[in-house]
């Protein structure tokens, strides 16, 4: 039984015509007709970190002259849906303090925190004197706010999963529902979903939700009470462009007055602002052999990587949108995405999961992370299902010959994997694109301008690491497109 005390439900209002249901006319929230709660009026906390991305549509792909004559982003319009983005860069205190919680955690699984340690070797090169970098860019407290680097896609989508149960169980204990525990080992600590599924109990708070079913007293917080907030994941790529470009500053009911090459106006890279004219507007290469400028008055301020603050935020209030870093997003590289994906939401990359149950149809034991357990759908699984076919829709209608004749594990990397010249991953089919090629965006401080447009897409395998590539979180929202300031 838990301890004493209730935990008011604040987050929606309780009156008004949502106290009543319209389908049966029994009154909502009342332990006398069975206790079934609604709350309406919900709107959706904003999460440490987050800006809100008000969604709509635009013209996703390249604006300038494709130089390089990939066709691979040739505009096409497309809707994204409201979402909230990172203000910046995840930054290297995000990812020490990540990684002095797995080794707080996890102390009887070395392995765990190995697999999540940036790889400082990035920064390497056999022409340049670069060992300060492998020693301090990552640990010293000089860097602290600079963005991460050496991090591969895989394991950001790891940090994202682990910020995700931060900021929940961080909810919950100011709540009052949970207590902290900072002895959390092993499979024992706070996961959001385990929570919701009750594969995790913690140590009860001082506050717990009052059940309204009056046969009992009281209950762990569930998904319809909104208190929880949706995983922080990382961006699709058509989230991310759309967030870069941040078109909501040039545009009046629905009349844009120009469209931007860079995440700010004009077709220059410094600032025509008076006060401001001729400061560089993000961290780059200006010409062959020029970082930063001449000592005494540097162009961008940064040799490598600069603060993530740095510069000035877009429209949508992201900084670093353009340069410093690239970044990973969620997509699969395809060539030909643009004239395949959807109109709405576009993304590649769907693996369709099933949580996976004993023969009861009881959820199984948690893994060694304390993680729900998941599985691909299977053919057997989607039999009945006419909306999508398959659960990997990584290379979905790819049709051509050498994905028709790849079976199974051909088409990514097995044990006959190959690399080419620079080290990286090929694959059997002797291709750089493969179901483990993601797409990066943004430019870098190693890049030129041509690349800091939002539309320039490159692509590398998910686990490789560079030292010029990083990565921030978005969210999904959930509900209206709008926030409740702009409701009509």
């Amino acid at each position: 039984m838990l301890a004493l005390g209730v935990v008011a439900m604040t987050s929606c209002s309780k009156g008004g015509s949502g106290n009543v249901s319209s389908a049966t006319g029994w009154e909502y929230n009342a332990p006398e007709n069975g206790g079934f709660e609604y709350y309406d009026g919900y709107e959706q906390e904003l999460g440490p970190g987050l800006r809100f991305v008000e969604g709509g549509t635009f013209i996703m792909g390249r604006v300038e002259q494709d130089v390089l004559y990939d066709w691979n982003n040739v505009p096409r319009r497309v809707t994204v849906p409201s979402f909230y983005m990172d203000e910046t860069e995840v930054k290297n205190v995000d990812y020490r303090e990540y990684l002095y919680w797995i080794n707080r955690v996890f102390v009887e699984y070395p392995e765990v925190y190995k697999k999540a340690l940036p790889d400082t070797l990035v920064w390497r090169r056999a022409l340049a004197y670069n060992e300060p970098m492998t020693e301090n860019y990552f640990r010293h407290t000089a860097y602290s706010e600079y963005p991460v680097v050496g991090v591969n896609w895989l394991q950001a989508n790891d940090f994202c999963q682990w910020r995700t149960d931060r900021v929940n169980e961080n909810i919950l204990v100011n709540m009052g529902v949970l207590e902290m525990d900072v002895n959390q080992q092993g499979e024992n600590n706070f996961n959001t979903e385990a929570y919701l599924y009750g594969q995790y109990d913690g140590i009860a708070g001082k506050k717990p939700i009052e059940d309204l079913d009056p046969n009992k007293d009281s209950r762990r917080v569930r998904w319809e009470d909104g208190y929880l907030l949706p995983r922080y994941r990382l961006p699709t790529e058509a989230e991310w462009e759309y967030a870069a470009l941040g078109l909501i500053g040039n545009s009046q009911e629905e009349r844009m007055t120009n469209r931007r090459i860079y995440p700010w106006d004009g077709h220059i890279t410094r600032n025509s602002e008076k006060g401001e004219r001729g400061k560089m507007m993000a961290n780059f290469v200006r010409s062959r052999g020029d970082y930063m400028g001449m000592a005494g008055d540097l162009n961008d301020g940064g040799d490598i990587t600069v603060d993530v603050h740095s510069y000035y935020p877009n429209d949508y209030g992201l900084y670093c949108m353009a340069g410093n870093v690239n970044e990973w997003v969620a997509d699969v590289y395809r060539p030909l995405s643009f004239d395949e994906v959807d109109e709405f939401s576009p993304f590649r990359g769907n693996e369709f999961k099933t949580k996976v149950l004993d023969e009861e149809g009881y959820l199984v034991e948690k893994d060694s992370l304390g993680r729900i357990r998941y599985r691909i759908e299977t053919d057997k699984d989607i039999q009945d299902r006419k909306n999508y076919r398959t659960g990997d829709n990584r290379n979905f209608g790819d049709g051509d010959a050498q994905s028709n004749i790849s079976l199974g594990n051909q088409w990514l990397d097995n044990e006959q994997d190959t690399k080419n010249m620079y080290g990286q991953h090929t694959g059997t089919m002797g291709s750089l694109i493969s179901d483990r090629t993601r797409v990066y965006k943004g430019g870098s401080w190693r890049d030129r301008a041509y690349w800091l447009s939002p539309g320039a897409r490159r692509y590398l395998d998910e686990r490789e690491a560079r030292d010029d590539l990083g990565f921030r979180c978005a969210m999904t929202r959930v509900g209206s497109p709008m926030t409740s300031g702009k409701k009509k």
